[in-house]
């Protein structure tokens, strides 16, 4: 496998991972609700859940899309409600720092069940494979794989990181209430996006 080709799958990885998205959106949110660390669940539950997907459809999922088309259209609209559901928790949120340990923290399952709920997922783990590994060549699969996991960690935990820090400007609960509500109509837009999108 040459540099070039380890460089181009990298740069593949970034772009997917690193741009705004419903995963990174609540990466963000959760960093500036709970912390870094506690936000670091759902860090590793989003990569580890996208690099499965990436994987099995590596692996020969992507044939269940060719007798069932549909199925892509079951995945957005469980991610639509999926992302309707954050919106909502987020939007309710009373923005008090003092109750966090109350409050539902990030999970390794929710960061995983965002990404196969997620229809963007679906689409860069085809697109990813069709580009660097339609031959099926097992070492190829397993090296993009691998590389999207690191990638995919690093990305979404700049979200956590970015939230992290604007925690310690928040100074009441009236500006965490004003993030948390913008954050939720991000979330909002994301899956208007969604359905207009693939309407």
């Amino acid at each position: 496998m040459t540099l070039s080709l380890l460089l181009s799958m990298s740069a593949f990885a970034l772009a997917a991972s690193i741009s705004p998205g419903p995963v990174n959106i609540v990466a963000f949110a959760s960093g500036t609700r709970h912390g870094l660390r506690a936000s670091l669940r759902h860090v590793a539950g989003a990569a580890l859940g996208f690099t499965l997907l990436l994987l099995m459809i590596g692996l020969g999922l992507h044939r269940l899309l060719v007798h069932w088309p549909a199925f892509i259209d079951v995945v957005r609209w469980a991610g639509v409600a999926f992302l309707l559901y954050l919106a909502l928790k987020l939007a309710l949120d009373n923005g008090r720092f003092g109750e966090a340990d109350h409050a539902p923290r990030p999970s390794i399952r929710q960061g995983a069940i965002m990404q196969w709920l997620n229809p963007k997922a679906w689409l860069a783990s085809l697109a990813g494979m069709g580009a660097y590994a339609a031959n099926g060549d097992l070492a190829t699969i397993l090296v993009f794989a691998l590389l999207y996991l690191v990638i995919c960690y690093g990305s979404v935990a700049c979200w956590a990181i970015a939230g992290a820090f604007l925690r310690h400007w928040l100074r009441d609960a009236a500006q965490v209430r004003w993030v948390n509500r913008l954050l939720a109509a991000l979330l909002v837009a994301s899956a208007a996006y969604l359905i207009l999108a693939h309407g």
